[in-house]
């Protein structure tokens, strides 16, 4: 399960090339432009200030659209901006937005609507976790700390078709930012009418993307995407409708794609192994991380060596290895292979001996770690309970860490495992009513800040709420500093210090196997799926 949303991570694209349109536009009317679609979980909200997980992620940016959108390669391209101007100082951002747009309730989409969406967003009486993510932006950090009102953030409408957005500072991935869904815009006279329930059905949400959603009720397992006839580039959109289906078990999945009723499906361990040679074989990599969290409000996980001695008794080249497909063991919070420091890796440069030794199998040296931990929390035996998501991936990750901690500490602790739907889970975890948990972090862009940020000490994301000011100290002069170099330098030592103090215990890095049908092309994968240029070939 990911909590949160991976936008920039290393893309797998199905593209016809530079032929598209051609191709897509001669081969696509000799047949009916309908897609069958599976996820691995359900709907949590369709509300961009307020959406946390994968799949409401990929919902909000195939039905919604703001001012950029992600291409191939993870690159930013225009959405609805149609100009995009930026002061020699950095510091100015001033966005020409495309005239003519429509909301699906029939007003017209504007510079307001992005106005309106950010304050919302900022405003502490929203409680978006994904608050923090404006800082940066001029005042955001004041009115999110409640120091300030929402009217004082550095955005505002210059007539009816231009956005203007000042910065407190520079702003490296600004225009990347721009094309995650938190930053999209959103209609005032929905969600005034909806109220709270804005966002929780297809019916009580509105939308201006390729795409309107019909069918989810709230709490349903299926639901279906629409061409958006009133979208902008409505003669780029060639399918016609996307069912979706919610599917947590893979070998059901294979079985319906077997079928022909399904066009996509994830595949269980055994499976990758078995159709590895098929050309409909697909390997999704993400800029994703699986990683264990501790709620350390709890106080037998308040001591270090404790932690450190949980992390030792994992294998995480063991666990990839039970699981399949694309996943890989990670000895880091950020993802491998997303950011290049100088032509290094970013993982490698911010690891050191003391952190590769805690993230490292070591059973012996685990034990010993244990027993030190048991006398400095005064307690005879360690016993907990891990909550995951319900899908078969994740129940699977909690059966090798309730092993791997049994084969290692034996009567010492007892470990069980609580499998739950994704939105209870979700739930658990933003109240603190868990005592650990098995989730995930999906980059929402490719920068470690993506990644770091969350674990700051203030971080809604920060479900186990460890603390460090050490590490608070360090992403926040990373946010400030003018100096590149310089700030990956620090990025770098806040990751370690994560590491060493096993704040989360990272476990895999994301990557499943998937089949694919041929007849699908133009399909953009950067974390999530987006479907505006996908087409049927006969």
């Amino acid at each position: 399960m990911n909590k949160g949303k991976t936008l920039m991570t290393g893309a797998v694209i199905f593209m016809c090339g530079s032929m598209l349109a051609a191709c897509g536009k001669s081969q696509g009317a000799a047949v009916k432009q309908n897609l069958n679609w599976m996820t691995s979980a359900e709907i949590i909200t369709m509300d961009p200030s307020k959406v946390t997980d994968t799949t409401s992620f990929q919902q909000i940016e195939n039905t919604t659209e703001g001012l950029y959108q992600l291409g191939k390669d993870s690159v930013p391209v225009k959405g609805l901006a149609k100009k995009t101007t930026v002061s020699k100082d950095g510091l100015t951002w001033t966005f020409d937005i495309r005239k003519g747009t429509k909301w699906s309730n029939g007003e017209t989409v504007t510079a307001k609507d992005f106005v309106y969406s950010w304050k919302r967003t900022v405003d502490p009486k929203t409680a978006s976790q994904y608050s923090y993510i404006f800082s940066g932006i001029k005042n955001a950090d004041k009115v999110v700390a409640g120091k300030k009102k929402a009217d004082t953030l550095g955005v505002k409408a210059v007539g009816k078709y231009k956005l203007k957005v000042t910065l407190e500072h520079k702003i490296p991935y600004f225009k990347l930012l721009m094309a995650f869904p938190v930053f999209f815009p959103e209609n005032q006279t929905a969600i005034e009418k909806y109220g709270s329930k804005y966002g929780t059905s297809s019916k009580t949400t509105v939308y201006n993307g390729p795409f309107v959603q019909k069918g989810w009720t709230g709490s349903n397992l299926s639901w279906t995407m629409v061409k958006n006839k009133d979208y902008w580039n409505a003669k780029a959109v060639k399918l016609q409708t996307i069912h979706f289906a919610v599917e947590k078990s893979p070998s059901t999945a294979y079985n319906l794609y077997q079928d022909g009723k399904l066009d996509t499906a994830s595949l269980s361990s055994q499976a990758s192994k078995n159709l590895q040679k098929s050309p409909e074989y697909v390997v999704r990599k993400a800029n994703g991380t699986t990683y264990f969290q501790f709620n350390l409000k709890q106080k037998k996980f308040q001591s270090t060596k404790m932690r450190q001695a949980i992390s030792m008794a994992l294998d995480r080249d063991a666990l990839a290895k039970t699981l399949g497909g694309g996943y890989t063991g990670s000895k880091n919070f950020t993802a491998a292979g997303m950011t290049k420091v100088n032509g290094k890796d970013f993982t490698d440069l911010s690891q050191t001996k003391e952190s590769l030794l805690v993230t490292g199998h070591h059973k012996k040296l685990a034990q010993s770690y244990f027993k030190e931990g048991l006398k400095e929390l005064g307690l005879k035996k360690l016993s907990f309970t891990v909550i995951t998501a319900d899908d078969d991936t994740s129940k699977s990750i909690g059966e090798y860490f309730q092993s791997a901690m049994e084969s290692t500490f034996g009567k010492q602790i007892d470990v069980k495992v609580q499998s739950l739907p994704t939105k209870s889970q979700f739930a658990k975890m933003d109240s603190g009513n868990f005592e650990a948990t098995i989730s995930g972090w999906n980059a929402d862009f490719a920068d470690p800040i993506s990644f770091l940020d969350c674990m700051t000490s203030t971080n809604g994301y920060n479900s186990g709420k460890w603390t460090n000011k050490t590490y608070d100290k360090l992403v926040a002069e990373s946010k400030t500093t003018s100096d590149s170099s310089q700030r990956m330098k620090l990025l770098e030592k806040a990751e370690n210090t994560l590491l060493v103090d096993q704040g989360i215990t990272p476990l895999i890095q994301t990557g499943s196997a998937w089949m694919l049908k041929s007849k699908v092309k133009g399909l953009i994968y950067n974390g999530s799926y987006y479907f505006e240029h996908v087409y049927i070939e006969k």
